[in-house]
């Protein structure tokens, strides 16, 4: 019943949340369709409102352009001199309507009839400065479109003409009298408020010039985050999307692009619209809270129909599994109770047919039970019996070792003292031949060695204490015959017993070994928190990639050409795993396996543990 209702509960919930996401995305995407349409229905009105401005922008132009015949004729009587020009009567002169300004060849405003004007530098405004350049530098008549100014907020309609020298641009600024007395009807902020309408959730409508300024409500002041965002969309020329879920609202930035390449201003704007989402998130609960108690509700209507339904389909099964419980206290006479259904038959005479089987089973298992008693009995003899076969056969195998340990090596001891005896006696060939004689004399001794070092690893089970490996390693620097060893040390504990040096033995040896007896042998250690890492570099051929992971393996060799059984590394494996350490082969020189080889193995710090 449990399993059936997970089902049904897993079922409902993948049914409800894919009821609820699809109401959801439909919610949403109709509000983001109302949202968009409104931005679409706001860019369209400005653009118009645009259209119509610049139309009567063009009705000023002849008026403009008539007043400069007037300024050139000024300018030339002053001797070309700004300085000798009277602007404000020359202003009285033209009607009192229109402002006059006169910008040098650096875009700086050096005279003015509109005082706070004077000292205004273009020159950090790149575009418009590039474009008032080309003007001075031409010939002809330029007339702009109704801006704002910056200084003042004030609507004027600007006009340019360059002077005949080239080294000044006249500059005229009407204020129209229709949009003056806001006669004229065509305002973007009087359009903003009558658009917003467009939309419930639609908090705000502000506009911003392309120089970040407000349009329209002066007294507005926004934070500086609100002042970054309009700098970032004027910046790129493309509007942005911000969600501010603390109060529950987001912010679109709409940057309308009006710039004309035939006008000096740019009036490209900057529409923000602050949007609630307080609706759409009351929407969104609303749809996920009956989502929550439908789902609910089918959930237990379901669990009633199944809790009835199982109980009438589990009570012949409860009388069958009281039938079993009597078959497995003991009873195998029990027979199970007829049952209606045809599964039911079915299971009925597979389960006596089983109890029959499993008297059947007991039988012979205790006939088998019986044997095994009778083979126990015999077993503790064989054993006993293999036992000291295997204890005489360790004691043969001890004798030959003993037998070639000190018999056999006696024998290598006697025969090198002649050899050696012969080698400095004789030169040239004869002493060539004596010398191998020894050397081969020498590698017998040094397997024989190895053979007792292995069994002492294995027999004696030495316990681990602290060692001085500083000194493990200059006695054998010490003993050894070769000069090309390296080592620069200092006191140093770690968990070894007195076979230790048989590591650096075999490790040294093995390095002269392959080098020919020619060659650098560099002992390093390194202290770590836990354990030391102890690093034995040679100067030789190196090991071959293919070889790394097998030479410490019992009997392999490094190289056909020297001869040798190949236990020295087995033997040096096994002590530094012994100590519970690890050891591994690696590239003298990083990446240039015959340059040399660097075998490293870690050694562990007390306190010791036993092995």
């Amino acid at each position: 019943m449990i399993y059936v209702i997970l089902i049904i509960v897993f079922v409902i919930a993948i049914l409800s949340s894919y009821s609820y996401f699809e109401a959801k995305n439909d919610i949403v995407e109709k509000t983001d369709l109302l949202q968009e349409q409104a931005e679409k229905s706001i860019i369209e009105w400005m653009i118009l409102v645009d259209a119509g401005l610049e139309m009567y922008d063009d009705t000023l132009n002849a008026r403009m352009q008539t007043g400069f015949e007037d300024f050139l004729r000024a300018y030339e009587e002053a001797g070309n001199d700004p300085a000798q020009m009277d602007l404000e009567r020359l202003k009285e002169d033209l009607g009192g309507t229109m402002d006059l300004y006169i910008i040098d060849q650096d875009g700086v405003i050096r005279y003015s009839t509109v005082e706070h004007e004077i000292g205004v530098d273009f020159s950090g405004i790149p575009d418009f400065f590039a474009y008032i350049t080309l003007l001075r530098e031409g010939d002809s008549f330029s007339a702009d479109r109704v801006v704002r100014e910056r200084t003042s907020g004030i609507v004027r309609k600007y006009a340019y003409m360059p002077t005949p020298d080239h080294r000044y641009l006249l500059e005229l600024g009407l204020v129209p009298e229709l949009l003056e007395t806001r006669k004229l009807g065509l305002s973007y902020v009087q359009t903003t408020d009558n658009l917003k309408t467009l939309n419930q959730d639609l908090l705000s409508i502000r506009i911003y010039d392309i120089f970040g300024q407000i349009v329209g409500n002066k007294s507005y002041m926004g934070d500086d985050l609100q002042r970054e965002r309009i700098s970032s969309v004027i910046e790129e020329r493309q509007g942005a999307v911000y969600a501010d879920p603390e109060n529950r609202t987001e912010t679109h930035y709409l940057f309308l692009d009006l710039r004309d390449p035939d006008y000096a201003s740019d009036l490209s704007m900057v529409i923000e619209l602050t949007y609630t989402t307080a609706s759409l998130d009351q929407k969104l609960t609303s749809l996920l809270f009956s989502h929550i108690m439908i789902a609910l509700l089918a959930v237990l209507l379901s669990g009633l129909l199944v809790f009835v339904g199982i109980c009438h389909v589990s009570r012949p099964i409860s009388e069958v599994v009281e039938d079993i419980d009597r078959i497995a206290q003991g009873d195998l006479d029990h027979r199970i109770r007829h049952t209606q259904g045809l599964e039911f038959s079915r299971l009925e005479n597979s389960i006596n047919a089983m109890v029959g089987a499993l008297k059947a089973s007991l039988g012979r298992a205790q006939e088998s039970e019986r044997a095994l008693r009778e083979y126990n009995e015999n077993l503790e003899a064989i054993i006993t019996e293999r036992t000291a076969e295997l204890k005489a056969s360790n004691e043969e195998a001890n004798l030959y070792i003993d037998i070639m340990s000190h018999d056999i090596n006696n024998t290598n001891t006697i025969g090198l003292g002649y050899l050696q005896m012969i080698v400095d006696r004789f030169d040239g060939r004869e002493r060539d031949l004596a010398e191998r004689v020894r050397n081969s004399i020498l590698r017998s001794s040094q397997i024989i060695q190895n053979v007792s070092t292995i069994r002492t690893i294995h027999m004696r089970n030495l316990p681990l204490e602290p060692v001085d490996l500083d000194l493990v390693i200059r006695a054998e620097i010490a003993g050894n015959h070769n000069a090309g060893i390296h080592y620069e040390g200092g006191p140093v504990l770690v968990c070894a017993d007195t076979l230790l040096s048989e590591v650096f033995s075999n490790l040294i040896g093995n390095a002269f070994k392959f080098m020919g007896g020619k060659g650098e042998v560099t002992i390093r250690v390194e202290e770590g928190e836990d354990e030391v890492l102890v690093s034995v570099e040679d100067t030789g051929p190196g090991i071959p990639d293919d070889l790394k992971e097998a030479i410490f393996g019992r009997f392999k060799r490094g190289s056909e050409k020297v001869s040798g059984k190949g236990l020295g590394l087995y033997i040096v494996r096994s002590l530094v795993e012994h100590y519970g350490g690890r050891v591994w082969v690696e590239d003298r020189v990083p990446g240039v396996s015959g340059a040399g080889a660097a075998i490293r193995f870690t050694l562990k710090r007390p306190p010791c543990q036993e092995p």
